[in-house]
């Protein structure tokens, strides 16, 4: 029976731009349905901006605009950013929306015919100056259980209590900064204590991680509280039916925001909301959340749904804070990195990968370290995944670009094959770091199969092609089975790699068989190395990232730039040459490069890893007399995007007075990955 599942991430608040806090959720929850997909489930994944509240309301008179005009400017910037990280929300809706207005009235009067709304006077902090009754996250004091100053007025950073704005040790108010008086007023209740021992089982049926149990524990001894679910005017939400000048409280209405743009996407689609949503609903319902919202999540959502007639979560699923370099995200210390700025300078994927390979199941906190983000991509994914594909690409396509009609080593594509299972579980469980673990380990065992065969050294001999063409053939259908394995990680590069192949990459089973005498696509660069320069730029406001390098900069692909002869060129240490890692490679393919009259496409093979290098030295040589040539290499030079590709290095030429080029050669003898001294 094919499993139905709903998924959700927590809504993003519409306020501010998206940080890389709010990405690593959304990549967590973006992976699992990727998965889950591939595996062959009906998998929906929803969300919507979270937009009702004071903040909302004093931001938009800030600015002189309406608060729907800012929502819709902010919602515009967040699916952007959402898009910019590949996250592939079915449905990405909105809390001030008909349809979760349509969901938020009718389970406020379901929960109230069935006994679990109350009112009651309470005692609200206002400011005189602002003219309004002041949220709770609008007064500021000490915390009355351990003294932690400047707390918020409903919670306690420091030690997790949670209070009234009326127990707060000398309170002020962070619109005005006055001291709030305390007027009375009339407010509505959900009776939270009603549903403790459906909660209670409901904790106890596995539907929260162990670390979320055990905080869930402390909340029922210390007892259930009436949660007030009104505000009142003036505010930014939806007036409660029934009582004029109250309106719904942020934290009521958020959540069935799931709901309401689950149904937008039920109205397009022609499906039943019903069928996920009844209590006895075979279908499954999925939150993943920030450990920040968990107390909502896990305790007054499940109650609303259950009394509102609804079946409950099958599982929330709680995750910890982001640091960056060890540090909480600050502005102040330049580490709070937006969405937006992430993107400015580096592709998605790099980030999607390091986060998915320090997530695990658990609510422990998540660090992005910048040297071990660089590190970590650069040996993984460029030195390990598609090293695969681009070393043995080349011998394919001088065997004549098809892949062979059988693989000389079946039983290591059964090994890799018959990880599947292993892996897919490690990936429903949400243990992606562990996941990632076992999917590198079977990247070294794909290279060290190629260094053990040594097709480099097999194609001198021509009567080995047979042989050479078979070894190229099992490492591209080992590289075939590790990227079905990180497609839900890797989409976009996952696609690259099924247009080379010339065979899908969608499903999970589609590696039950090696992919044998079919053709190949030239092959592209699918990831390039991470400038540890461009990655520092991150958290420094004064770093920008390169421009693109111009297709015919002859500088930049390996020939000499004429210089004004008067000015004199800069003069470096012997410490900045000693930088420099020059390595003999050989020239193994060539073509020229449509659309420049400077360029030449080399494929080098550097000790039997494939690199792509643009050279500007068309004018001098033909692409027949580069192959099999040696040349000499900038091995550690910084990958340049440009408009035909991805250059990975740098040939070294020089000109001489009439611009001619030469080639610094290598003496005979000389071996692709020799260091030059």
């Amino acid at each position: 029976m094919t499993r139905k599942i709903l998924v959700t991430s927590a809504l993003p608040y519409a306020n501010g731009p998206l940080h890389l806090g709010h990405i690593i959720e959304h990549v967590q929850t973006d992976v699992w349905v990727r998965f889950q997909r591939m595996r062959g489930a009906e998998c929906i994944y929803v969300c919507a901006e979270d937009t009702h509240g004071t903040p909302i309301m004093i931001k938009a008179q800030a600015e002189g605009i309406t608060p729907e005009e800012l929502i819709a400017r902010v919602a515009e910037q967040h699916r952007a950013d959402f898009k910019g990280f590949l996250i592939g929300h079915d449905h990405f809706h909105s809390t001030h929306s008909a349809e979760n207005r349509h969901y938020t009235d009718l389970m406020f009067e379901r929960l109230r015919k069935a006994g679990h709304i109350t009112t009651r006077s309470v005692r609200q902090a206002y400011d005189e100056q602002a003219g309004m009754f002041l949220p709770d996250r609008y007064v500021r004091g000490g915390c009355p259980k351990c003294g932690a100053a400047d707390q918020y007025g409903d919670s306690c950073e420091v030690c997790g209590a949670t209070y009234s704005p009326a127990d707060l040790v000398d309170p002020t108010s962070t619109l005005s900064g006055t001291k709030p008086v305390w007027r009375e007023s009339e407010h509505l209740f959900f009776a939270l204590g009603n549903f403790e021992p459906m909660l209670r089982d409901w904790v106890a049926s596995g539907s929260l991680q162990a670390a979320v149990r055990a905080k869930l524990d402390e909340w029922f001894a210390a007892g259930l509280q009436d949660w007030d679910i009104s505000r009142d005017a003036p505010y930014f939400g939806f007036e409660i039916p029934g009582f004029p000048g109250k309106y719904f409280y942020v934290w009521f209405d958020a959540p069935i925001g799931y709901l309401g743009s689950f149904k937008a996407l039920c109205e397009k689609r022609g499906l039943d909301p019903d069928e996920y949503l009844r209590p006895d609903s075979a279908c499954e319902l999925y939150h993943f959340i920030g450990k920040d919202i968990s107390y909502f999540h896990t305790l007054f959502w499940p109650a609303v749904l259950h009394g509102a007639g609804m079946r409950r979560p099958t599982a929330v699923f709680v995750h910890g804070f982001l640091t960056v370099d060890g540090q909480k995200m600050s502005k102040s210390r330049g580490t709070f990195i937006t969405a937006a700025r992430y993107l400015e300078h580096l592709p998605p994927e790099p980030l999607r990968y390091y986060f998915a390979a320090k997530l695990g199941p658990g609510v422990d906190d998540i660090d992005l370290s910048l040297d071990d983000f660089t590190a970590r991509v650069n040996s993984d994914l460029v030195g390990k995944l598609v090293n695969i594909a681009s070393r043995c690409a080349g011998f394919v396509a001088r065997g004549g670009g098809t892949l062979a009609a059988r693989l000389p080593d079946p039983a290591l594509y059964a090994e890799f094959a018959g990880a599947s299972e292993r892996i897919a579980a490690l990936y429903d469980a949400r243990d992606y770091s562990a996941t990632m673990r076992e999917i590198m380990l079977l990247a070294d065992r794909a290279n060290q199969y190629v260094d053990a065969h040594k097709p480099w050294a097999l194609a001198k001999d021509p009567a080995q092609a047979e042989a050479v063409l078979g070894v190229a053939t099992q490492g591209i259908n080992l590289f075939r089975v590790l990227m079905v394995y990180l497609a839900p990680v890797l989409p976009q590069i996952a696609c690259k790699a099924a247009g080379f192949l010339g065979a899908p990459l969608a499903q999970w089973d589609e590696i039950a068989t090696p992919l044998l005498g079919t053709p190949l696509a030239p092959y592209e660069p699918l990831a390039t190395r991470l400038d540890a320069a461009v990655v520092a730029g991150l958290v420094d406001a004064t770093v920008t990232a390169p421009a693109p390098v111009a297709a015919d900069n002859t500088k930049k692909s390996g020939a000499k730039v004429k210089t004004d002869p008067v000015a004199k060129p800069d003069a470096i240490s012997i410490d900045d040459f000693a930088k420099l890692d020059l390595r003999i490679a050989k020239v193994v393919a060539a073509s020229a490069v449509e659309g420049s009259d400077k360029l030449l496409q080399l494929t080098l093979d550097l000790d039997g890893e494939t690199r792509n290098v643009f050279s500007g030295i068309r004018s001098s040589y033909t692409p027949e007399s580069m192959v099999g040539r040696h040349v000499v290499v900038v091995a550690n030079l910084a990958p340049r995007k440009m408009r035909f590709g991805v250059s990975e290095g740098m040939v070294l030429c020089a000109s001489n007075a009439d611009g001619r080029v030469y080639l610094l050669g290598a003496d005979e003898g000389a071996a692709a990955g020799m260091s030059v001294s």
